[in-house]
C-alpha cells in the first residue's frame, strides 16, 4: 500500500449528525436526511437570484424578481378578507405588497418609512404591480447583497428552508469533503474536485448559467453524477470479488441425469438455450459460488435451463431448491418439473404458504432428511423449520419480486458445515436494458436467452377503443366456437370508488351472460388456492373456453391452445406487465392476437406506452422504453430490491459516465483498494451489506 492508499484509509465514512432534536430528526429522516454526508448531498431543486436589485420599472410580471423598496403606507383591508396591504416605492416607481395570513410583528415591522427588501412574483393588479406573500427582510444600515444564488431545498411539512439552510451551511463549514480520488483519475474523466462541486452546486454566483444547474449539466454535476455511479460500481465490484474468495461445492458434469433428461426432451435446446446452458454449466462446477443472472424474453425456455441446472446438482448427490414470487407460478414450474422429471425418478417436493400444516411439516422433515432432491414452493422455503441436508443450487425466478432479505435468508440456508454455500441462479423474463444491467446488475455474471423456439408465431397486437367492446365480444366468441381458447384481464378485482375500472367479478357475470354457449372461468389473487387451481386446470385441458383474470396470470401460465386475450384498461399497466401479459399467448402453432382495450381520455404517458407496446414485441426493445419512461424503478421493483435508486445520476443520458465509472472500479478495486475503501464508505454509509444481495 502506497502512501496515497495509507492517507485514503484513515479517512472515516458517513457521520451521524449530532445536537439535533429528535423532532427535527424525524423530519430530516422524511426527506432521506440521516447523516452530515446526506446533508451535504441534500442538493438543491433550483436556485433564487438575490445578489441583485430589479427597480420597479423594469420587473417582469410573473418572473421571479428582487426589489428594494420603502414603505409608504401599511393597512389592514377587511374585504374581500382580512389581509395586511404595504404600498411601497423605490425611485423608479411603486408597488403593492398583500398577505393573506399576517402576523401583528408584520404589521409593526412593515410601518412608514421602512426600507425592505423584497422577493416574490410581480402580477398586474388592480393598484398596478403587486406581489402576494413575498419573502420579506427589513433593511439596517449595511445588509449587503448576497454573493451567490440562493438554493431552494427539496423539502417536507414543518421543515423551512431556513432550517435547511442553516443545518447545510453548518455542516459544509465543518465537515471535510476530502478527495476520494486520485488526481491522476480525476485529470483523465475532466472532473473538478469534489468539494469545488459541492460548492457550485450549494453556492453558485451569479454568472453561472442557472439552467444548466437545474438541468444537471453543470461539470459539478457531472463529478456529483460519476461519483455516485462509481459508487454503485465499487460496492459491486468488492461484492463480485469477495465472492470469488468464497467456496461452494463443485458440482462437476456427470452425465448421468442430465444426459438422461436432455434425451427425454421432445425439443431442441435453441442455439441461444445451448449457449445459457454451457456458461452456467461451467459456472456450477467451479469451487466457488455461481451468482448468474438468467434472463430471456417471455417464452424463450428459461425454465427447461433451471431444470438441468437442478438435474446437475442432484447428480452430484446435493439437493436444488426453486422458488418462485406467486403460488401460481411456482405450482406450474412444479407441475412442469414433475412432468419433466418423473421418468428420471427424481424425488420433488412442493411447499407453500395455502398448504395444510401437516403437509407443510411431512415436506419440511423429507427436505431435511435429504430424501428431497428439488424442492419447489414460494416464500414458504426460507421460513423458519425449513432446513436443507445439502443444498446446493438456489434457483430464484423473478428475483426483483423478492424483498433483499428474503433471497439472503434462502442463500444462507445452505452455507453448510463447512463453510461453503450454494451456488445462485436467478431468472427474469423482464428483460434488462444494457445501461440498468452494467448499473444494477453489476455484481451478477449474466446469461442472455435471445432466441425464441422454433414454431412460434408473432403475436398480432390491436388497439381498440372501449366502445368497440361489442365487436371484441363477438370476436372471443367466435375465437373460441372455433376450438379456440381466450384469456380476459381486468386490472381490478372489484369495484373501487376513486378509479372507474371494469372490474374482474363483474366482468366474468357480463361475459357470461353475453357469451352463453361459452364455458367462461374466473380467477384471481383472492381466490383459495384449490379453487384457483382447479379453475386453471380447467382452462388447460380445454373445459373451459375463456378465463376472465386478474393480473395474477401474468406470468407462469402456459396453455398453448390460448391464442386471443384481451386486456382490459390497457392503458392502466406498465409496459412490462402488458409485455408479461402479451406472453400468456402465442404459445403454440395457431396465430395469436392480445387487443388492448383502452378508455379516453388517454394521458400523455398512457399513450406513449401504448404506442410502444403496439409497435414493438421484442422484449429488451420495450424495456429499454421502458427505462427511458419511467426510470429504473419498475424494473428492479426499487423498494424491495435492497439497491439504492440513484438519485443523481439518470440512466437515459448518463450512459457514456456510467461506462467511465465501470471502467474506473476495476482499476480502483486492482491498484487502489484503500481508494475504493473510502469512496464506499462515503457513498454507501451503512447500506454496504444490502449492495451485496
Amino acid at each position: 500500500m502506497g502512501k496515497e492508499d495509507a492517507k485514503a484509509a484513515r479517512a472515516g465514512g458517513p457521520t451521524p449528525i449530532a445536537g439535533i432534536e429528535p423532532a427535527l430528526a424525524k423530519k430530516l429522516a422524511k426527506i432521506g436526511i440521516y447523516t452530515r454526508f446526506d446533508l451535504i448531498l441534500h442538493l438543491p431543486l433550483r436556485y433564487e437570484d438575490e445578489t441583485r436589485i430589479t427597480p420597479l420599472t423594469e420587473v417582469i410580471d410573473g418572473q421571479a424578481t428582487q426589489i428594494e423598496v420603502t414603505v409608504v403606507s401599511t393597512e389592514v383591508a377587511y374585504r374581500p378578507r382580512r389581509q395586511l396591504i404595504c404600498r411601497v416605492e423605490d425611485n423608479t416607481g411603486n408597488a403593492v405588497l398583500r398577505f393573506l395570513n399576517f402576523y401583528p410583528s408584520q404589521q409593526k415591522a412593515y410601518a412608514k418609512g421602512a426600507r425592505l427588501r423584497v422577493f416574490g412574483e410581480p402580477r398586474t393588479g388592480f393598484f398596478g404591480a403587486e406581489m402576494v406573500h413575498p419573502r420579506v427582510r427589513v433593511l439596517r444600515e449595511d445588509t449587503p447583497l448576497p454573493n451567490a444564488l440562493t438554493p431552494v431545498y427539496p423539502t417536507t411539512a414543518g421543515l423551512t428552508q431556513f432550517q435547511l439552510r442553516t443545518l447545510i451551511e453548518k455542516t459544509l463549514k465543518s465537515e471535510s469533503l476530502s478527495e476520494t480520488l486520485p488526481d491522476a483519475i480525476r485529470a483523465a474523466h475532466q472532473l473538478i474536485p469534489f468539494a469545488e462541486a459541492i460548492d457550485a452546486l450549494h453556492h453558485p454566483t451569479p454568472d453561472i448559467d442557472a439552467d444548466e444547474l437545474v438541468e444537471r449539466h453543470h461539470p459539478a454535476w457531472r463529478r456529483v453524477k460519476f461519483d455516485e455511479l462509481l459508487a454503485q460500481q465499487l460496492s459491486m465490484r468488492v461484492h463480485h470479488r469477495a465472492r470469488q474468495a468464497l467456496t461452494a461445492p463443485p458440482l462437476a458434469p456427470r452425465r448421468t441425469l442430465v444426459g438422461k433428461f436432455s434425451k427425454l426432451l421432445p425439443f431442441k435446446l435453441t442455439g441461444a438455450q445451448q449457449r445459457a446452458w454451457q456458461e452456467i454449466g461451467a459456472d456450477l462446477g467451479r469451487g466457488h459460488p455461481m451468482n448468474r443472472l438468467l434472463q430471456g424474453d417471455v417464452g424463450s425456455g428459461k425454465t427447461v435451463i433451471a431444470a438441468l441446472a437442478a438435474l446437475r446438482a442432484v447428480e452430484n448427490n446435493f439437493q436444488a431448491v426453486f422458488m418462485a414470487p406467486t403460488e401460481l407460478l411456482a405450482e406450474q414450474h412444479y407441475r412442469k418439473l414433475t412432468d419433466w422429471l418423473t421418468p428420471l425418478e427424481v424425488p420433488m417436493a412442493w411447499l407453500s404458504g395455502s398448504q395444510k400444516k401437516a403437509e407443510r411439516r411431512q415436506s419440511a422433515k423429507a427436505i431435511a432428511a435429504g430424501d428431497i432432491a428439488i424442492a419447489v414452493g414460494t416464500h414458504a422455503l426460507f421460513q423458519d423449520g425449513v432446513e436443507f441436508a445439502r443444498l446446493g443450487l438456489v434457483i430464484v425466478d423473478e428475483q426483483h419480486r423478492f424483498g433483499v432479505r428474503q433471497r439472503l435468508a434462502l442463500r444462507d440456508k445452505g452455507t453448510q458445515q463447512d463453510g461453503k454455500e450454494p451456488h445462485i441462479l436467478t431468472m427474469s423474463a423482464t428483460p434488462i436494458p444494457r445501461t440498468l444491467a452494467m448499473s444494477y446488475f453489476a455484481d451478477l455474471d449474466v446469461s442472455v436467452i435471445d432466441e425464441l423456439p422454433p414454431g412460434r408465431t408473432p403475436i398480432i397486437t390491436k388497439l381498440i377503443a372501449a366502445s368497440r367492446r361489442d365487436e371484441v365480444m363477438q370476436h372471443v366468441h367466435d375465437a373460441c366456437t372455433a376450438g379456440g381458447q381466450a384469456y380476459w384481464v381486468c386490472p381490478l378485482i372489484e369495484e373501487s370508488e376513486t378509479l372507474d375500472l371494469q372490474t374482474a367479478i363483474d366482468t366474468h357475470l357480463a361475459l357470461a351472460a353475453a357469451l352463453p354457449t361459452l364455458r367462461v372461468g374466473l380467477v384471481h389473487g383472492r381466490l383459495p388456492a384449490q379453487e384457483k387451481a382447479a379453475v386453471m386446470a380447467e382452462f388447460a385441458s380445454g373445459q373451459l373456453h375463456l378465463l376472465v383474470a386478474t393480473t395474477v396470470i401474468e406470468v407462469g401460465v402456459d396453455v398453448p391452445n390460448a391464442s386471443l386475450m384481451v386486456i382490459e384498461h390497457a392503458e392502466r399497466f406498465g409496459l412490462a406487465q402488458l409485455h408479461q401479459l402479451r406472453g400468456r399467448v402465442g404459445r403454440g402453432a395457431a396465430q395469436s392476437v392480445c387487443v388492448l382495450l383502452y378508455q379516453h381520455p388517454l394521458s400523455v404517458d398512457a399513450r406513449a406506452r401504448l404506442r410502444v407496446i403496439y409497435e414493438h414485441t421484442d422484449g429488451f426493445v420495450i424495456a429499454a422504453e421502458d427505462l427511458r419512461l419511467r426510470g429504473p424503478g419498475e424494473l428492479l421493483g426499487s423498494r424491495q430490491s435492497g439497491v439504492p435508486l440513484l438519485r443523481f445520476a439518470d440512466l437515459a443520458t448518463d450512459a457514456n459516465l456510467l461506462a467511465s465509472a465501470r471502467n474506473v472500479s476495476d482499476q480502483m478495486v486492482d491498484d487502489m483498494p484503500a481508494w475504493a475503501t473510502r469512496h464506499i464508505e462515503r457513498w454507501a454509509g451503512g447500506r454496504g451489506e444490502l449492495l451485496k444481495a
